[in-house]
């Protein structure tokens, strides 16, 4: 282990695992090293037994719920946007190959008591109760400014300066009400709460073309791929990629304790007694915690049922998003549910999950309008995880500390990150342009 490396890369989370991937590709010698004896850290699978474990203390689940090795449960349950950042990362390193995706059935809206689908489609969208007559022509025209956006074209911009103009100004011009607001900005841009309103547009818009170039990827009736057996699956993927290309991979290392010079830089990283020299560390917050600040909390409920969710079309995979004003809340709250079609639950069992950035210290009562939405559950586990973002200035010491993963049940923040972090670490920003007709051979439909 006595060797020098351009980076050591610390936990095996999905972020850093990417990062590893991204890194050796681009020719850097890079050390993989975990102290658990598994991939993932936060971001792992777990069977039915690590699941009683835990979360009960004891490793014998109930006879009744199947067997333990047909259950991988997310403890990070994120969907995939099938036009996004990550797809667009994993055809760029032809990480593809090493998985199978599948379509998630439905993304759906909470709206007074109700859950409602998201539109799929313009036929969808007229006989959609999401919203009376009038509202929807004047919701077309608003979609059909945004369809027709291209940020190169300013015939396109109709005379508005996206990079100045607030979202909330463009909804205005289009006289949409603020059911419809609700819907837009959070189940289609998927903002976490409202405060995108006060910011420039340019986003706003183009999360929503992001959201309908998905939903055209595959044809489904959501915009959304998972992978099959579940996301433990993708951290494994990057690993082997990394590998592919020369990374060293070291899991069950104790302690893991990085080494500064004189000058407060990072130097290297000890475990066991043995020492290995780096120019820069790669970690999650757990690595270096005198180097972060708690955010926030997150709190989430784990299900497990025999039965799809209620009024879902007995939907085998699905997303649905209550924005925080439909619940009095200051964030929104994320329902999940994946089944035994994505192979993380034997056959006719379902997995939910119910997430939400805490806002009391309470998980039982904060998530109960998510929960109350399930129906019978067989067996419900809550747990709640502090946030963390870095505090250090990484051209001063070279550690490069990535964030906790947000109550968000898609990718795009997470991928957000890690670019963020590879053009720190690296002086380049990564180029996606890759043909995305690439990832529907890898996607099954």
């Amino acid at each position: 282990m006595d060797e020098e490396y351009d980076v050591i890369v610390l936990g095996t989370g999905l972020k850093e695992c990417i990062l590893s991937g991204l890194l050796s590709v681009d020719g850097l010698k890079v050390l993989h090293m975990d102290r658990n004896d598994y991939y993932g850290g936060e971001s792992s699978s777990l069977n039915l037994t690590q699941l009683w474990k835990r979360f009960r203390g004891s490793d014998t689940p109930e006879e009744n719920l199947g067997a333990s090795r047909e259950y991988n449960v997310d403890m990070i349950p994120k969907f995939i946007m099938a036009n996004g950042t990550l797809v667009q990362t994993l055809i760029h390193t032809d990480v593809t190959k090493y998985l199978n995706f599948k379509a998630v059935d439905g993304s759906f809206v909470y709206k007074k008591g109700k859950i409602y689908k998201v539109p799929a489609t313009d036929v969808e969208a007229l006989k959609s109760p999401l919203m009376g007559l009038f509202e929807k022509r004047r919701a077309r025209k608003f979609f059909i400014y945004v369809q027709d956006y291209d940020e190169k074209d300013p015939k396109s911009h109709e005379g508005l300066d996206l990079s100045k103009v607030t979202a909330r100004e463009i909804i205005s011009k289009y006289g949409l009400e603020d059911d419809t607001i609700d819907f837009i900005g959070h189940a289609l841009a998927l903002h976490n709460d409202d405060d995108y309103l006060d910011q420039p547009a340019i986003d706003f818009v183009m999360r929503i073309k992001l959201y309908a170039e998905s939903l055209a990827r595959f044809q489904g009736g959501s915009p959304y791929i998972y992978p099959l057996y579940g996301l433990g699956e993708l951290p494994q993927a990057f690993a082997r990629l990394s590998a592919v290309y020369g990374g060293t991979y070291m899991l069950n290392k104790p302690e893991c304790k990085v080494e500064f010079d004189g000058s407060g830089k990072a130097i290297g990283v000890t475990s066991a007694g043995e020492t290995a020299k780096c120019k820069k560390v790669v970690c999650d917050p757990s690595y270096l915690s005198d180097k972060v600040k708690k955010v926030g909390k997150v709190n989430r409920a784990v299900c497990i049922m025999s039965h799809p969710i209620p009024d879902t079309n007995d939907a085998h995979s699905v997303q649905i998003i209550l924005p925080q004003k439909q619940l009095g809340r200051k964030s929104d709250m994320y329902l999940f549910c994946c089944s035994y079609a994505h192979n993380v639950a034997p056959k006719g069992k379902y997995i939910a999950f119910v997430s939400a950035e805490a806002e009391t210290d309470n998980p039982e009562e904060e998530l109960k309008p998510g929960i109350e939405l399930l129906g019978p559950i067989n067996e419900i586990f809550y747990h709640s995880y502090d946030t963390y973002v870095p505090i250090n200035q990484q051209e001063e010491d070279n550690c490069f500390i990535s964030g906790t993963y947000d109550a968000t049940t898609h990718f795009e923040s997470t991928v957000a990150d890690v670019l963020e972090m590879y053009t720190k670490i690296t002086g380049k920003t990564l180029d996606l342009s890759v043909d995305l007709s690439a990832a529907s051979a890898a996607a099954e439909n």
